[in-house]
């Protein structure tokens, strides 16, 4: 039985989430359902992105992946079903595709057609999402669910890292839950342009700064900055046993600047 993961801004305090679970195992009662995460900050499409994209390869290929994020259905946010690396995502194309889709290629596309056996329009996760993973799941095809499309257009809706002969500029593009500031500098970005230099890593007010990269968290003192290139190998500014986005004022969208000499 294939697995159904859910990545949504639902949160856990309300029905919401309670309903579109009760709703997966109404229609298929041997459902295995994992919760990617359910704190999304509201319509945060491309906090959606980051955090699926590092964890989908993680689960078995035939994996059905629903994403709830500004999932209401207009002309412009309709509904897909998208077959790419061997795994299926279901969600809103409110931009979230194109982010996913920029690190792979999707072997199909449907438009959703699936009728809803209720008025609501405005549940769209619980009423059309959830049937589509249901009929992949009992091994359904895509063509019975959806109009194939074409022509999708991936929009690049992500700010990439600035390149120079002697400097990179990122951004913190993602904070997780113990603190630390991921930015938008790959590994590969990185070792590009620094050919074996010196560099210092600046940020916050440019008083701060690190010039080591470090291959864990704990080759510094506690409470002492680090950068360290994670497993999804982009650049992140941590603090051993610290908060570094509270501590050294690492938000969203901070600017992060490396020289090299």
């Amino acid at each position: 039985m294939a697995i159904i993961t859910l990545t949504s801004d639902l949160g856990s305090k309300d029905s919401y989430l309670a309903s579109v679970k009760g709703s997966i195992y109404n229609q298929l009662e041997s459902a295995k359902i994992v919760d990617i995460t359910n704190d999304i900050a509201p319509f945060n499409i491309q906090q959606a992105a980051y955090v699926l994209r590092n964890c989908f390869k993680d689960f078995p290929q035939g994996t059905i992946h629903i994403i709830s994020i500004d999932d209401e259905l207009t002309s412009k946010n309709e509904h897909l079903a998208v077959k790419a690396n061997g795994h299926y995502f279901i969600g809103a194309d409110n931009g979230l595709f194109s982010l996913l889709l920029n690190e792979m290629k999707a072997e199909k596309i449907v438009r959703l057609n699936i009728s809803q056996s209720t008025n609501c329009m405005t549940f769209a996760t619980k009423n059309i999402f959830v049937p589509a993973a249901c009929h992949l799941a009992r091994g359904g095809t895509m063509e019975i669910i959806g109009t194939e499309v074409a022509d999708f257009e991936v929009k690049s809706t992500e700010l990439k890292a600035v390149i120079e002969k002697d400097m990179i500029r990122g951004v913190v593009i993602y904070v997780d839950g113990y603190g630390n500031a991921i930015t938008n500098i790959s590994k590969e970005v990185f070792e590009g342009v620094q050919k074996g230099r010196n560099f210092s890593i600046l940020f916050g007010r440019e008083d701060e700064q690190i010039t080591t990269i470090s291959a864990k968290y704990k080759e510094v003192s506690p409470s002492e900055k680090l950068a360290l290139f994670g497993e999804n190998n982009l650049l992140q500014i941590a603090m051993n046993q610290g908060e570094a986005n509270k501590l050294l004022g690492l938000n969203l969208h901070e600017i992060i600047r490396i020289e090299f000499k």
